[in-house]
């Protein structure tokens, strides 16, 4: 049922982003973040998590982006119980792609460029 809900979710978003003003919104990204659970949570294998941590990099264009996308993981890493955060940290190098930021709850998303 949660990987129904997470399908439709990221459908909505595929279909609105060409109208948002934003890259995305926090919404968007946590709504992503469920597809990462089971390997965040050491329940499962890295499974759809490298789709949406592709997306993320590749939408995060500008320093806001950036800034709003990091946020928005250290919100959600500290909201949801039980993130490996080791796990999340290796993310990018384990889907192939470079992060403008380290995934971790010391990141000054401020100083995000």
């Amino acid at each position: 049922m949660v990987g129904k809900i997470a399908c439709l979710v990221v459908l909505c978003m595929v279909m609105v982003a060409p109208y948002a003003s934003e890259a995305f919104t926090c919404g968007q990204v946590q709504a992503g973040v469920v597809n990462c659970l089971p390997y965040l949570q050491n329940r499962g294998p890295v499974g759809l998590c490298c789709n949406v941590v592709k997306g993320l990099v590749n939408s995060a264009k500008t320093t806001q982006d950036r800034r709003t996308a990091c946020s928005c993981l250290k919100s959600a890493a500290t909201t949801i119980k039980g993130i490996d955060m080791g796990k999340a940290a290796a993310l990018p190098g384990i889907c192939g792609v470079k992060s403008p930021f380290k995934i971790s709850l010391s990141t000054d998303c401020t100083k995000v460029q």
